[in-house]
């Protein structure tokens, strides 16, 4: 007998770049010399609403050794291309400034020493205007969603009970590895190749040709080696990338414009803040009658990517639970901050973070012994059953495995043998829709290519990025599979525009089940091409919604998502009473991943996905003064360590989708979603405090227990 194929997915192989990485041959941007680059550097706003008067350049100072570049040297439109044409490339003289940090020129030079003094020569004058913090104060609306279920009005009456709570999600940094950076090399005929930190290379793409008036073959965007994005480099790379390329045309040479870690704090896109409102119904038995839910986001001072994220945001508000009176209102406003976008989750972790929290106070409103476990277990949806935008289950429906499986890994709870430390135990069930929203994969249609060669290897070609995820392991090991041959013969073409196509952006958890399911199939027709055709031989696959989705872009009606993956989060936490200080010990997430393609990177992507949340739950606080962020250091923006870090343990569940490669499912943002509810029921469970808002501070939390002691005094 022939011994079975040993096959690649579902197998940990090694990382195509880990190697690389661990030995210091990987070249990220800052990595990259070129021969006769100049260094960019940005001057920015230091208001947060005006407008120009004047800009100075001291006539002190020799000009002819730096390049500058205004609004004025914009060959094309002076706007960032993305969903609204609202932000500029460059504030023009006269123009409005909207927030701090906000570019208003460019410099560059060839050394940093000139660049840094020709900065402390740039004069900046302001008209000034009253600007708008607080989103309760905001009069302009970037978007706003509404999605309804049943009839919440008629049905108000029958509910037994109502509980009404607010809750409140805070600013978060993406805090990748490596900070955001371009370099710009003229070329031949006009053309401009940039090479930078990013993870949509077309998202730059289009942002070149349009700032810069280039055609789709001058524009050449090439990604490399990059440390991290988490959505920081999804749309804010664009700007980056312009803005290096406008210095390298002034120049007529290659220049490098690479954030440092203050400048990249203060200046870059964050997660959205917002206020969530909840009304829900229940009967005494605790049957669910209404969800009523009102969602205000903080896009800051431009639109970036708001109205998707509060797209994602509203069709998750609901939570994983049947419902059958929904009524979802929510709406983007701006404020004179720095523009927020997207980040891991993209609007999902702040309003599945009410939802979740909303189950734990009906549990607790109605008594009786009715635990929030035994609520999630009588609301989950259920394969047939319908979310609030009325899309039927079908089938990959993980919400009873996923709870099953984290209670049965939970450890037995220990209460805290310390009199100033309270333990509790906290839950979350969340799912979180794979692919982009609607009818958003059938109008982006993405593209792969994949190539025999002659040499009996094979290649694939995708814009898809690797940013740490392991996007150039999981692509060969489906190649391979499908092909029926060693994962050392397939590999992958750079990320450059120039060579690959249009793959769709690195984002929305549709890497691997999108963009996977493409190779896989371009995969399977090589494979059957090469019985009748000899090599060298491509196969183009471009994304085909399938008949059975149907989405309603005005109403927010019908299948949101292609498929749900499905999570169930157990924290335990430790909060000293003295201090205030909350330390997560323990968490346990079991996570309906369709299948596992590679089981080590899917538990390091639940792993960090996990230790993001307890940090947005916990100590990641940005403190604004004068609409700008005040703490826009390393030394005063914390972040968990590995000190800090609780254990965490992962339990995958391979429930199957159809249409996912080999099964798999999107899983890269489900794991944002759980943990911080989870932590805050948490410290309910035990203190005996509600805090209804992320992060739970030290300051937060003892505020929360002295009001307690407070209002338990005036009552004895």
């Amino acid at each position: 007998m022939c011994p079975a194929p040993v096959t690649a997915v579902g197998r940990s192989v090694p990382r195509r770049e880990g190697a690389d990485k661990v030995t210091g041959r990987a070249r990220y941007t800052d990595d990259i010399t070129v021969q006769g680059a100049w260094s960019g550097r940005t001057i920015r706003s230091t208001i947060a609403r005006g407008a120009i008067r004047s800009i100075t350049l001291d006539p002190a100072f020799d000009w002819s050794r730096v390049v500058v570049v205004t609004a004025d040297d914009i060959p094309g439109d002076n706007v960032v291309q993305l969903i609204r044409e609202d932000q500029p490339v460059l504030a023009p003289r006269g123009g409005e400034i909207k927030h701090k940090e906000e570019p208003i020129l460019l410099l560059a030079a060839s050394d940093r020493a000139t660049l840094e003094e020709a900065a402390t020569h740039v004069r900046i004058e302001y008209e000034l205007a009253n600007p708008v913090f607080e989103i309760g104060s905001a009069t302009e609306v970037f978007s706003t969603v509404e999605i309804t279920k049943g009839d919440v009005a008629s049905v108000e009456r029958t509910a037994d009970l109502v509980v009404e709570r607010e809750f409140r999600v805070g600013l978060q940094e993406q805090l990748y590895i490596e900070p955001q950076g371009a370099i710009a090399l003229p070329e031949a005929d006009g053309a401009f190749r940039v090479v930078g930190s990013l993870q949509c290379p077309y998202y730059v793409h289009r942002a070149l040709k349009r700032a810069l008036k280039l055609t789709d073959q001058q524009a050449i965007v090439v990604q490399a080696e990059t440390g991290g994005g988490f959505g920081g480099k999804e749309e804010y790379p664009s700007i980056v990338a312009v803005h290096a390329a406008l210095l390298a045309r002034k120049a007529g040479r290659p220049v490098r414009l690479i954030y440092d870690r203050h400048e990249d704090l203060a200046a870059t896109t964050k997660r959205h803040p917002g206020v969530i409102r909840h009304r829900t119904g229940v009967k005494k038995d605790g049957t669910l009658v209404f969800q009523d839910i009102e969602i205000v986001l903080d896009g800051g001072a431009y639109c970036t990517l708001t109205p998707v994220v509060l797209s994602r945001a509203a069709i998750h508000a609901a939570g994983a639970y049947s419902c059958p009176n929904v009524r979802i209102r929510a709406r983007a406003v701006a404020t004179n901050t720095p523009p927020n976008g997207a980040f891991r989750g993209f609007g999902a972790p702040q309003s599945l973070f009410a939802a979740e929290l909303m189950v734990e106070h009906v549990a607790e409103q109605l008594g009786g012994g009715v635990s929030s476990v035994d609520l999630r277990r009588k609301w989950m949806l259920r394969l047939g059953d319908t979310t609030a935008t009325g899309q039927v289950l079908t089938e990959s429906v993980g919400s009873e495995l996923v709870l099953d499986a984290a209670l049965k890994a939970a450890t037995t709870f220990q209460p805290s043998n310390i009199p100033t430390v309270r333990r509790g135990r906290g839950l979350s069930l969340v799912f979180h829709g794979s692919g982009f929203t609607g009818s958003g994969e059938k109008k982006l249609s993405g593209t792969i290519a994949m190539e025999a060669l002659a040499d009996g290897t094979f290649r694939i070609l995708t814009a898809s990025t690797e940013i740490g995820q392991g996007t150039k392991t999981i692509f060969c090991q489906l190649a391979a599979d499908a092909l029926g041959v060693p994962l050392e013969r397939v590999t992958i073409a750079p990320q450059d525009t120039s060579l690959v196509p249009d793959s769709g952006p690195t984002v929305a958890s549709r890497t691997a089940m999108i963009v996977g399911r493409l190779v896989q199939e371009a995969a399977a027709e090589i494979k059957q091409r090469l019985q009748r055709e000899r090599p060298p031989l491509r196969v183009d696959k471009s994304y085909i919604q399938p008949d059975s989705i149907h989405w309603d872009e005005a109403t927010y009606r019908g299948d949101a998502y292609p498929v749900y993956a499905w999570a169930c989060t157990i924290a335990d936490v430790d909060v000293d009473t003295t201090t205030g200080e909350v330390r997560v010990t323990d968490l346990v997430t079991a996570v309906d991943c369709g299948k596992a393609l590679h089981p080590v990177m899917a538990e390091g992507q639940i792993e960090g996905g996990c230790l993001q949340a307890v940090g947005w739950a916990t100590i990641e606080e940005i403190k604004m003064k004068d609409g700008g962020y005040q703490n826009d250091r390393l030394a005063t923006y914390l972040i968990p360590t590995a000190l800090d870090a609780p254990r965490i343990r992962t339990v995958l569940i391979e429930n199957p989708y159809s249409r996912g490669p080999f099964g798999a499912k999107g899983i890269g943002e489900l794991p944002m979603d759980g943990p911080a509810p989870a932590v805050i029921a948490a410290i309910h469970d035990a203190t005996g405090v509600w805090l209804d808002e992320v992060p739970a501070t030290p300051e937060k939390v003892l505020a929360a227990l002295n009001g307690a002691q407070r209002r338990e005094a005036a009552q004895s």
